[in-house]
């Protein structure tokens, strides 16, 4: 691509999410929205290729039916209120519309079906992208809205989003589709506790973002795009591949990583609204997606390839650069927990 084109996305990308993040209008908040829609476009489409094609068209217009029950939502509201502003009470109608259209540009169950083939559809870095940068301004909107949102709809989109995101990735091979289904799991533990606790929504979304980052940047590194490649990953790299799988289980909430961390937490505070039940059914569902984790750790460390490797390729110092801050924040956050807990 063009470095000059390249700029202005990634300009246009930067500007609309500071404009949903920084505004108190939901006008100005819609508009924000759809900047960064219409700059991903062109980083779907930059290769021409039938499934880039489809992955974009899949995400306008889902994104674009998004942004229009948003501009509908926020106008019912200030039509019943007389209030555009963002953390003004919201009505209840407007409030339930508004917490769907934004579930919908998360990519959250049952909202879910454009996320997987969208992200299978686009490159590696597109898709870290569209799993990180892109969850910002939606997840902004969501958290400034919980005091509004619907306590039995989060707790249903939540629990629904975690037996899908585990059910999902189980049979899966690409390592896209997997990540894609890993997220919407992870998004199901943020809205479940939204309502209850909008902090520990924060602060798991924000470990949410480093421990996919560490996972969508060696992915990068490797080349990887299926579990099958994952067998050969030892052979040429088994420092990295050795940090990998433990952000692997990390991310499957296995202690003393930091994964654990925010399952811990949101389960301990679920128990205190006497959620029992509620945290009892969503632990379980966690062991679909530790099913899949799993088994690319099983590919990474205990497979090897068939065939001997011959070009075996160091771990560079660009690569330890740009991945030593995420992997050592997505393995080892759990000792200082109390800290964190007092930031909350």
């Amino acid at each position: 691509m063009n470095p000059f084109a390249l700029s202005i996305i990634a300009s246009s990308l930067a500007l609309g999410t500071i404009t949903t993040l920084t505004s108190y209008h939901w006008l100005l908040a819609w508009v924000g929205l759809e900047i960064n829609t219409l700059a991903m476009i062109p980083l779907m489409t930059k290769i021409p290729h039938p499934r880039a094609i489809e992955a974009a068209t899949k995400y306008f217009l889902t994104q674009a039916a998004a942004s229009a029950l948003i501009l509908f939502s926020s106008t019912m509201n200030a039509w019943t209120s007389g209030e555009w502003a963002i953390n003004a009470e919201t009505h209840s109608t407007p409030a339930l519309l508004l917490s769907i259209a934004l579930t919908m540009k998360l990519g959250i169950a049952p909202f879910h079906f454009w996320l997987p083939e969208v992200l299978q559809g686009v490159p590696l870095v597109t898709g870290l992208i569209l799993s990180t940068w892109q969850k910002l301004a939606p997840m902004a909107l969501l958290f400034q809205l919980s005091h509004s949102v619907n306590l039995p709809l989060m707790l249903s989109l939540g629990l629904v989003s975690t037996v899908i995101g585990g059910w999902g990735g189980i049979n899966q091979t690409q390592v896209r589709k997997i990540l894609a289904f890993s997220s919407i799991a992870h998004l199901g533990w943020m809205v479940a506790i939204l309502k209850l606790s909008p902090q520990l929504t924060l602060f798991n979304f924000a470990l949410y973002l480093v421990m996919t980052s560490s996972l969508f940047l060696t992915f990068i590194s490797m080349n990887t795009k299926s579990i099958n490649e994952l067998s050969t990953s030892w052979t040429k790299t088994p420092t990295l591949t050795t940090i990998t799988l433990l952000t692997l289980l990390s991310m499957s909430g296995l202690p003393p990583l930091t994964g654990f961390l925010p399952k811990w937490l949101i389960a301990q505070e679920m128990i205190k609204q006497d959620l029992v039940s509620f945290t009892l059914i969503i632990l379980l569902s966690t062991l679909l997606s530790l099913f899949f984790y799993l088994r690319m750790t099983y590919s990474m460390s205990l497979t090897l390839a068939p065939n001997s490797s011959f070009s075996s390729t160091s771990w560079s110092s660009k690569t330890k650069n740009i991945m030593a801050t995420p992997a050592t924040l997505s393995l080892l956050l759990l000792p200082i927990a109390p800290t964190m807990l007092t930031l909350l």
